[in-house]
């Protein structure tokens, strides 16, 4: 079992000492257990090596994690078979191999941990191998399979394993629920965590656990008491400082004093992180601290500054092979490009940290990518760049948005099908329970009737009992499977449709020749802000607001449904000339003409609008409902690219059917331009005095899991 080094060596005083008075006591010396004193002393001296070694490279595994695994290999083999030692390097392995994404080496140290044969040790081996399992899969940004492959494990196996390894459990199920978003289960989980290493008394791991509790208590929105969080870990980890803990702790500290309004300690901390890294010869780690220090510096207003950093992390990104750390350079080279004035040049490198992400399946950084490129292009007045790279990001995110929704339904698929199966089984029993009932009322009933005629009618009475019984089972169950549907179709957060109903409800709609409608697409601008700025449930409630004044707009009988994160969607049954744009206008006035109240704070939110009439003059062009969303969508993105808070709206277009269109949406703004396309733009209103925002911002903490985008 692995343990601290400090104990580790009062045991070997002990069996010394031990060993000594055994040899001296009188009438013992010459027996048996005489030659056993040394022996005992080496295999002490021997567990208290491997103990320090373990120790030395757990804190430092993440700035050579290949050449760590190495090392151990060759000391677990010379280690006797199924022995706790050799169990700790396994699972120590096992991470090590995760964390440098080797697929291969980390699927065989699972099933050699899956397949440990001592059953006192069997709760360590299942908690190392779920482990590695899902620290390979975190790496790779799938971010709900590595959380199933923990919380699958049992409570019993977790509170039966030692604490190093309960330890490790608990901080890495924090920091994935985490960056999924689930933040009270990552409080919970930190917080066993830091009183495990506190048992453990080893001030590194009190450290680290700090360090995880501190950035999830700062994506809560608690910045202050995530800058204590740091101070005491900065305070624990001087206590027995090592390299790569100092730059964990150094990189926190930029990231809770980023809003600060002296940046002196954000720059500070940025620079003690990367001559830590460099002091542990951290390559990948020091790539990706100067990546992130050339973001800090864009937010800053200094592009220039943050070229020169990211130009330094790409070489070492790319002699490292941190694929992560090379698309942040190149994403953050790009970006400082634009914004001094490089735009083409920009672009391209820009474009090519995003096909990094896509090739590596992190598509929901891709997607940020898009949408991070559009904005600096529209700043820089490329509109036409920034209304294609919203496209993208707009494609990219109906992408994720499919990969995530079919990971869902069959997640609910599942639970289902065993709900079904559950249910099933309890009918099944009822109706045994039935059964049994009506033989026995039956026979009762024969017995009753030889001396009592009049037990006829007592036997009719227990019949329509347990027929009304049935129906009653029946009944519920019915009402249980509407519930269930009605839940699958709704949106949990607005009560609106989801994407599940609108999939049923548009076929009500659209005819053989196409929709017969008209479609309003709405996007929250700058939602991203107000969630970084107010916290995430401010952000909830601006989409519960808007949700219901978008009711308000409407009739009853049209289709409300939420798209997707901040995105609407509406699908109107009237289409008369007049009727889009002023619904249209209405939403503009309804969104944006008075702020969200939450907390005692006014948050000011508007939208951009994209929508259109079917069938379109002049031609009377029908659209499938498919075309007639792409066709909003873009439009909608060219009221983002003049400005925001618009609706701009397809009057006319010059096309006799849907790939005509298409060719034309493909390039509507030149289209515009040419007059084949007629478009009407309308504004919404001024902002209300009082009424605040605030700006995003965004850190990447350290390379321990999947990171944000560039800028």
């Amino acid at each position: 079992m692995y343990r601290s080094p400090a104990p580790r060596s009062s045991l070997c005083a002990a069996l010394a000492a031990l060993a000594l008075l055994s040899a001296c006591s009188p009438g013992e010396g010459g027996g048996p257990d005489a030659p056993r004193a040394p022996a005992a002393a080496a295999s002490a001296s021997v567990d208290a090596s491997l103990a320090h070694d373990l120790d030395r490279i757990e804190r430092a595994s993440r700035a050579k994690p290949a050449i760590y695994e190495q090392e151990l290999r060759a000391r677990g083999e010379a280690l006797p078979a199924d022995s706790p030692g050799r169990l700790d390097v396994l699972a120590l392995r096992g991470l090590l191999a995760a964390i440098a994404r080797d697929r291969t080496l980390t699927d065989q140290i699972t099933q050699e941990l899956r397949a440990w044969p001592v059953p006192g040790q069997r709760a360590a081996a299942v908690l190392a191998a779920a482990g590695a399992n899902a620290e390979f899969l975190r790496q790779h940004g799938d971010l709900r399979e590595a959380r199933k492959q923990l919380v699958a494990i049992d409570a019993a196996q977790v509170d039966a394993a030692p604490p190093v390894y309960r330890w490790r459990y608990y901080r890495q199920l924090a920091a994935i629920s985490s960056d999924a978003g689930e933040l009270d289960a990552a409080l919970t989980q930190g917080h066993r965590a830091l009183r495990v290493a506190e048992e453990i008394g080893q001030p590194w791991r009190v450290a680290l656990s700090l360090v995880e509790q501190a950035f999830t208590t700062l994506r809560a929105d608690t910045p202050a008491r995530a800058r204590q969080l740091v101070a005491q870990a900065l305070a624990e980890a001087q206590k027995d400082p090592d390299p790569m803990t100092l730059n964990q702790v150094h990189t926190m500290r930029g990231i809770v004093h980023a809003d600060d309004s002296d940046s002196s300690i954000t720059l500070q901390a940025n620079s003690d992180a990367l001559e830590q890294a460099a002091a542990a010869g951290a390559d990948s780690v020091r790539a990706l601290g100067l990546a992130n220090f050339a973001d800090y510096h864009l937010r800053q207003g200094h592009p220039a500054r943050a070229l020169e950093l990211a130009q330094q992390a790409l070489p070492l990104a790319r002699a490292t092979r941190n694929t992560g750390a090379e698309a942040v350079a190149r994403s953050n080279i790009g970006l400082a490009k634009i914004a001094l004035g490089r735009i083409a040049e920009g672009r391209a490198e820009a474009r090519a940290a995003i096909t990094l992400d896509e090739q590596q399946g992190a598509l929901s950084y891709a997607s940020d990518g898009w949408k991070e490129l559009a904005g600096y292009l529209e700043r820089a007045g490329d509109l036409a760049g920034a209304v294609a790279a919203y496209q993208e990001h707009r494609r990219m995110v109906d992408r994720v948005l499919r990969d995530e929704t079919r990971k869902l339904l069959l997640e609910a698929q599942e639970r289902q099908d065993a709900e079904q199966r559950a249910r099933d089984i309890e009918l099944l029993n009822r109706d045994n329970a039935l059964k049994a009932e009506q033989v026995h009322q039956r026979n009762l009933a024969l017995t009753l009737w030889t001396a009592l005629g009049g037990c006829v009618a007592v036997s009719l009475g227990l019949l329509y009992q347990a027929f009304r019984r049935v129906r009653r089972t029946n009944e519920a169950l019915a009402h249980s499977n509407a519930s269930l549907k009605r839940q699958s179709e709704t949106d949990p957060l607005t009560g609106l449709a989801n994407r599940r109903h609108f999939q049923a409800a548009i076929k009500s709609l659209s005819g053989q020749d196409g929709l017969s409608a008209s479609v309003f697409l709405i996007d929250v601008d700058h939602f991203k802000r107000i969630n970084d700025g107010f916290g995430h449930a401010a952000g909830d409630a601006v989409l519960v607001e808007i949700a219901r004044r978008l009711r308000e707009a409407v009739r009853d009988d049209d289709l409300i449904v939420r798209w997707g994160g901040e995105e609407f969607l509406i699908v109107a049954r009237t289409r008369e000339g007049v009727f889009a744009p002023q619904l249209a206008q209405r939403l503009l006035d309804l969104i944006g003409g008075r702020p969200v109240r939450h907390e005692g704070r006014d948050i000011h939110a508007t939208a951009s609008i994209g929508f259109v009439s079917l069938p379109v003059p002049p031609n009377g062009l029908r659209l499938s409902w498919e075309r007639a969303i792409d066709l909003v969508d873009t439009v909608m993105y060219l009221a983002k690219a003049h400005g925001r808070n618009k609706a701009y709206g397809v009057e006319r277009i010059d096309a006799e059917d849907a790939l005509a269109a298409a060719q034309l949406t493909a390039r509507l703004e030149s289209a515009w331009s040419e007059g084949r396309v007629g478009l009407m733009a309308l504004s919404g209103p001024l902002p209300l005095p009082g009424a605040v925002s605030v700006a995003g911002s965004g850190f990447l903490p350290f390379d321990d899991g999947p990171r944000p985008a560039g800028a």
